[in-house]
């Protein structure tokens, strides 16, 4: 049956199982692991990674792949295959227990799924994740650089990276027009009250190009009783909003 790679879903198929033994690799794949998978596609990876874990519960927007997915994973009891949208799911129901998150991402939700994941999936300890090479840049990119942004500092106060590695187009279907990478990162722990450090974090890079007290005004924080750095946020570390959040609680 052919299947048609819908653009509005950002879906790029993972047709080439050369690049599996690499993803095996980075995310550390071992018989004990509990792994959430998110847009399984065709089932390339799905099946790959039931193969050598324990449990693999797979979230799946499109209905229309149901078919060919339920015909790929038959005959494999570990695998639970969920239909509906990963961003407003509530993951932890959907995948119970899970320890590792392992995904080829659609495109368009890779930034958001991440950011959410990070408190949203406390018991995942390891991502391993294909995304667009700008975004995978994107999680561990350097304060005062061009890429880092409101995901860097997010991703960096709860994980490290842990592996890298560049992916030809050649591997998808249909053929991306851009440059895809797999990054790994292990989690170092969630600092405390998260969702302020977020609402921080993401209020600081609304408005970017403005000094970070305009930002964060702009964006509704109320700075009056805070002292606030005369800098713009990609100046700051992930440390320092922090101390930042500290300052505005």
């Amino acid at each position: 049956m052919s299947v048609r790679a819908k653009k509005e879903l950002g879906q790029h198929f993972l047709v080439d199982e050369n690049i599996l033994g690499v993803i095996g690799r980075l995310a550390e794949v071992e018989e004990p692991d509990i792994v959430l998978e998110i847009g399984p596609g065709l089932g390339v990876l799905t099946t790959f990674l039931a193969d050598r874990v324990q449990q693999v519960f797979a979230v799946e927007l499109d209905l229309s792949l149901g078919p060919r997915l339920v015909e790929r994973i038959a005959g494999r009891p570990n695998v639970e295959l969920r239909f509906g949208d990963a961003l407003q799911l509530d993951l932890r129901e959907a995948a119970p227990g899970a320890t590792k998150l392992v995904a080829n991402l659609p495109y368009n939700i890779a930034t958001p799924l991440v950011a959410e994941s990070l408190a949203g999936l406390p018991d995942v300890r390891l991502w391993c994740v294909m995304v667009q090479r700008e975004v995978a840049d994107r999680f561990f990119a350097a304060p005062s650089t061009k890429a880092y942004g409101a995901v860097s500092v997010l991703v960096q106060l709860v994980a490290e990276r842990t592996g890298f590695h560049p992916v030809s187009r050649n591997v998808f279907r249909p053929r991306p027009s851009v440059e895809s990478a797999i990054v790994a990162f292990r989690r170092t722990g969630l600092p405390e009250n998260f969702a302020h450090v977020k609402r921080i974090v993401e209020a600081a890079f609304a408005h970017r190009r403005k000094k970070l007290a305009n930002s964060l005004e702009l964006s509704g924080v109320d700075t009056a009783r805070a002292r606030i750095p005369d800098v713009r946020a990609e100046e700051l570390t992930p440390a320092d909003f922090l101390e930042l959040a500290r300052e505005l609680e």
